[in-house]
C-alpha cells in the first residue's frame, strides 16, 4: 500500500482540504504534498493523521498486509 496516496484518498472522501489538515497536524500545506509522494510514514505521524481524518489507518494497513 502506498500510504500517502491512501492518505490523500481518505482525506477526499471526508471533504477535508490538505491545508486545514496540515493545520490540524502542524505542519504546511507543502509538507502534506510530500506526504503524499511517500510510499512509507513514520508511526506517530500516521498516528495524528488517523486521528484528525477519524480513520484506521493502521488497520488499513494490517488488511493489506495478512499473512
Amino acid at each position: 500500500m502506498h500510504i500517502g496516496q491512501h492518505i490523500k484518498t481518505v482525506m477526499r472522501t471526508k471533504n477535508v482540504t490538505v491545508t486545514d489538515l496540515a493545520g490540524k497536524i502542524g505542519t504546511t500545506r507543502t509538507n502534506m504534498h510530500k506526504i503524499f509522494r511517500k510510499e512509507n510514514i513514520d508511526i506517530a505521524l500516521l498516528m495524528k493523521i488517523s486521528k484528525e481524518l477519524q480513520h484506521d489507518f493502521f488497520k488499513d494497513i494490517s488488511l493489506e498486509n495478512t499473512f
